[in-house]
């Protein structure tokens, strides 16, 4: 039960966010362009569908670990990419960065307990 629930727990962040990116990539267009990749709006809209494919079927329990290892590299494209806190400037800006690269370190340890965990 509870490794259930920690999927659907986990996997629904991924739906959420990766929805929010797919409708609306916004400002995170300008973040991916200034890391100097191609195709910044497609890669942004890729992201966010992969994040919401994926993040189902591990709330769902479907390909778990398959769904973890999407979501890793997802993620840690987005954590580097999204949450530069050692570029901000300000004090404000840069606790506001540390605190979302930081969670998504701790998303990437729960990943990781996913890939990690047997097969029941």
């Amino acid at each position: 039960m509870f490794k259930t629930l920690g999927q659907l727990l986990l996997g629904s962040i991924f739906i959420v966010g990766g929805a929010n990116s797919f409708a609306e990539p916004g400002g995170r267009v300008q973040k991916v362009e200034a890391a100097g990749l191609p195709l910044p709006r497609e890669s942004t809209i890729l992201n966010g569908a992969v994040m919401v494919v994926a993040g189902s079927t591990l709330a769902a329990g479907i390909l778990p670990k398959l769904s973890a290892t999407a979501l890793l590299g997802s993620l840690t494209a987005t954590t580097i990419v999204g949450h530069p806190f050692w570029n901000e400037t300000t004090p404000a800006g840069r606790a506001n960065q540390q605190t979302q690269f930081f969670k998504n370190l701790s998303l990437l340890g729960g990943l990781l307990l996913v890939l990690s965990t047997k097969n029941d």
